[in-house]
């Protein structure tokens, strides 16, 4: 099976977490586990996105159709160096042979800490016979009449290409 040249973390995780973990007889490793709390509604906001807010910005992440300069606005704090890193990340989901994919969120909430964002359980399933579903809470931030992946949560999911020991600007 073809694996895309560039060691991608992201491509890892979903791999495992999906199941294809190609020649290996041992047993996939579980996902990673998170906690994001949720509090009630932030003052102003009665009522949490649709889920298909959310996992539109999973599918187009995952588009390989879409270049990832337009795939930039989707993460939050994303530059348009980053823009290379998010095309690796859906060109490794592709190589692997894993769209076309069924995203889902369920159990939306507010979150605690962060007014105005939401987290919700996203579900990833793979049209791959063997795969298994990568289940794992996400966190998003409102952007102008849509929502970003935060920051936080693609830094656990995605290899942004940054060193890891650069501090996260600030909020």
């Amino acid at each position: 099976m073809y694996r895309h040249p560039v060691a991608v973390r992201s491509a890892a995780i979903a791999m495992a977490a999906l199941g294809l973990s190609g020649c290996s007889p041992d047993p996939v490793p579980p996902a990673p586990t998170a906690t994001i709390s949720s509090v009630a509604a932030p003052p102003g906001q009665a009522q949490l996105p649709a889920p298909e807010a959310l996992t539109d910005v999973m599918t187009r992440l995952t588009d390989v159709s879409i270049p990832g300069a337009q795939k930039v606005a989707l993460v939050q704090y994303a530059t348009p160096e980053e823009a290379a890193a998010l095309d690796r990340f859906a060109h490794a989901l592709a190589d692997n042979r894993l769209p076309p994919l069924d995203i889902r969120a369920t159990d939306l909430a507010w979150a605690a800490g962060q007014p105005g964002d939401v987290v919700a359980t996203i579900s990833i399933l793979s049209a791959a016979p063997d795969a298994q579903p990568f289940v794992y809470p996400m966190q998003f931030t409102p952007a102008g009449s849509g929502w970003q992946l935060t920051r936080a949560t693609a830094d656990q999911l995605l290899d942004m290409g940054r060193d890891s020991t650069a501090p996260v600007p600030p909020r």
